[in-house]
């Protein structure tokens, strides 16, 4: 019966990894569409908004580079959200130099209401326009086209969201490959169900949408108590395949500073992880099934090596380790086309050892996070 199981569970989590593997994620890893146009008629106002707490040092590089889009008509606009660095008078200053540089300073946050969220509801109620781009104050647009092809879906084909990608800068360690692997991973998940026109989130580093629409629907109405979100429980609640464009091309992508320390580390994907379990049900098993097949891949996997090699069943033994062997050199290959199609840039290191160790992240980090009750933005 044991021995029944371990086949079931191993050959189970074959067929789904292989759908995931092949279907869905190499719906990006094989993406072939069109890039958005660089060009285009309609070059409607756009207002990039950016929350900011205790951020002087990423908004001194930031901004400069913002104010180099190649975009006839935007402005941006800063929350700073109760800093007390130097943030204030840095804005002070910049607004001197860039004209289209506007700020609005939040000095106190609501009872019952999460800081993130009052701070970008309040920069998207005072925007200029109604075509809001959102990033954060530790993310640069990789080029000056960002603008441009991030908001041409909402400006020109009637989209209510644009969702995009942003990485993280590489460096060396194997702190920053895991953050590389796992930032790549989320970003199969959420920008390949979404060119299956089954999109259910998006994050707030690279993300498009009209202000019309965020202030009808009161966009975090029921969500106001939960830390986080304001970006993937927003479009899980409202993003469709038919109002909901995704945009892969590196040319739009946000690069970001990744955490340098484990613990850094972990508190962000502690907040980031809690959120799921928000999600709709439909979502949830969307991310939980691969999870779940992942699971029952490796356990039966190492489960038949175990009883073969104890049995001395080497016939068996082989079959077993070459079909993992063969899963491991896919995996690979599919996260290194992803990652050239999404980022253009190298791969993470050693992608079969990474997949591997994502057996105890999720389940041990995400059992964690889902029972956590003390996150917090900044």
């Amino acid at each position: 019966m044991g021995l029944f199981l371990l086949w079931f569970f191993f050959g189970v989590g074959i067929l789904i990894q292989a759908v995931y593997l092949l279907v869905i994620f190499g719906k990006s890893a094989f993406y072939v569409g069109s890039k958005s146009q660089s060009n285009s008629e309609n070059e409607e106002g756009v207002t990039v908004v950016i929350c900011a707490h205790n951020e002087f040092s990423n908004l001194k590089d930031l901004i400069p580079k913002l104010f180099e889009q190649d975009y006839p008509a935007y402005d941006v606009m800063i929350v700073n959200d109760r800093s007390n660095d130097r943030t204030k008078r840095l804005l002070e200053q910049m607004m001197e130099i860039y004209p289209k540089l506007r700020s609005v300073t939040i000095k106190y946050t609501p009872a019952h209401v999460t800081s993130k969220k009052y701070a970008l509801t309040l920069g998207i109620k005072v925007a200029k326009n109604d075509v809001i781009l959102l990033t954060d104050a530790d993310c640069v647009p990789e080029t000056n086209q960002w603008i441009r092809k991030m908001t041409a879906p909402v400006r020109n084909q009637d989209k209510t969201f644009a969702v995009g990608f942003s990485g993280y800068e590489q460096k060396p360690g194997f702190l920053n490959n895991w953050i590389q692997f796992e930032t790549l991973l989320t970003g199969l998940y959420y920008l390949s169900f979404g060119l299956w026109k089954r999109p259910f989130m998006g994050i707030g580093r690279n993300l498009c949408y009209r202000k019309d629409f965020f202030m009808e629907v009161k966009a975090f109405k029921g969500l106001w108590h939960i830390e986080g979100g304001d970006d993937d429980l927003f479009l899980n609640q409202y993003a469709s395949g038919r109002n909901t464009a995704i945009i892969l091309d590196p040319e739009a992508n946000t690069i970001s500073k990744p955490k340098e320390t484990r613990k850094e580390y972990l508190i962000q994907k502690k907040r980031h992880l809690h959120v799921g379990k928000y999600y709709r049900g439909e979502d949830k098993r969307k991310i939980g099934l691969y999870s779940f097949s992942h699971a029952l891949f490796w356990l039966g996997g190492i489960g038949l090596l175990i009883y073969f090699g104890l049995d001395q069943s080497w016939e068996h033994f082989s079959a077993v380790f070459g079909i993992i062997l063969l899963r491991s050199i896919l995996v690979t290959l599919i996260f290194k086309a992803a990652e050239k199609k999404i980022q253009g840039t190298k791969p993470p290191k050693n992608i079969w050892m990474l997949d591997f160790l994502y057996l105890g992240y999720f389940w041990i980090l995400g059992t964690i996070s889902h029972q956590a009750k003390d996150i917090q933005w900044k």
